[in-house]
């Protein structure tokens, strides 16, 4: 079973900067992509950006500039790096990995719990 550990949710200013990290425990051979998503109050759940095992990385436009997403494959680990923050930056975020569990016929998407980023005006 794999699981993944969130942290680095906070209340901080706009303007301000923030890193998330995401790292996977448990049983599995390796991970493939890893993604940050996020959901606001209200609204649906989206991606917010999304990185490769090959290191390609895309981004939703509302966050291009801003936003840097990394990954460490040693430590099956994925950031966010979140710089100028706004209020409508406000979300609930989530990693996303695909992750190759042992018994598993291949790879097979994991959420984590969430982190809360609560960005003030």
């Amino acid at each position: 079973q794999v699981q993944l550990v969130e942290s680095g949710g906070d209340l901080v200013q706009a303007g301000g900067s923030l890193s998330l990290s995401c790292t996977a425990s448990g049983s599995f051979y390796s991970t493939n992509d890893m993604a940050w998503y996020r959901q606001a109050p209200g609204r649906q759940r989206e991606l917010v950006a999304a990185i490769r095992s090959t290191g390609s990385t895309n981004y939703a436009d509302s966050v291009k500039g801003r936003f840097t997403i990394s990954r460490d494959n040693g430590k099956n680990t994925v950031y966010l790096q979140m710089n100028s923050l706004k209020p409508e930056d406000t979300a609930v975020y989530y990693c996303n990995v695909e992750t190759w569990a042992h018994g598993d016929p291949g790879y097979l998407e994991v959420w984590g719990q969430g982190t809360l980023v609560t960005v003030s005006s």
